[in-house]
């Protein structure tokens, strides 16, 4: 009896040991927005709760840029861990880099602005869509989906719905074009936000300073 036991004992650890390298196995890395012709040697991690506001974190992804790398977010999920990379551009070199708005989606804290209207965040798969399909025919919608960029800002303090954001953003992207090759930037540009009132100068002052 005891020998059976021990046994079963031995068959049960086996399959103790299998179930959990398959459950390593199962764990998948993916990628969005990685340049090609970047190393991830040269990439740096972007940590939002280390930032005091939204000034700080758009400093210091101009920062990494200007220094050759790239900033990256990673998002640990489940059975994935996602990475996420920036195309911000070093303001010191270029001083101004002209996007064309219709070429652009805007996330501003946590709505969408697009064409000069506002939609709520979980319509973003929707306006990714029409962007996509546009191929140029609408001239307020995104020309070419290669020149598809999205523009992330805040007024906000508070930071910690970024994560959430870009999940929705990559997963939204990648179910309607099949790929995931994300351009997306932090910005600071207020003056084009349609039908959303600027808070109060005093409130800019305190978000966008270094303080």
């Amino acid at each position: 009896m005891e020998t059976k036991l021990k046994y079963l004992l031995y068959i049960l650890s086996i399959f103790f040991i299998v179930g959990c390298n398959n459950n390593e196995k199962q764990l998948t890395s993916i990628e969005f927005g990685k340049w090609k012709s970047n190393s991830d040697s040269l990439s740096v991690e972007l940590q939002p709760n280390k930032f005091k506001n939204f000034r700080q974190l758009l400093n210091w992804t101009g920062g990494v840029s200007c220094n050759d790398s790239i900033a990256k977010l990673t998002i640990n999920k489940e059975s994935t861990i996602k990475t996420i990379y920036f195309q911000n551009a070093c303001w010191e070199k270029y001083a101004c880099i002209l996007t064309k708005q219709k070429n652009t989606i805007r996330i501003h804290n946590d709505s969408i602005y697009k064409a000069y209207k506002v939609y709520p965040l979980d319509s973003l798969y929707s306006v990714i869509k029409r962007d996509i399909e546009n191929n140029g025919k609408d001239p307020m919608l995104c020309e070419n989906p290669k020149k598809l960029l999205f523009e992330i800002s805040y007024w906000k303090k508070d930071l910690n719905n970024l994560y959430n954001t870009l999940d929705i953003l990559t997963d939204d992207f990648e179910k309607t074009t099949n790929n995931r090759d994300t351009r997306i930037w932090f910005s600071q540009r207020v003056e084009d936000l349609p039908a959303s009132p600027p808070p109060p100068s005093s409130q800019l002052e305190d978000i966008y300073s270094d303080k």
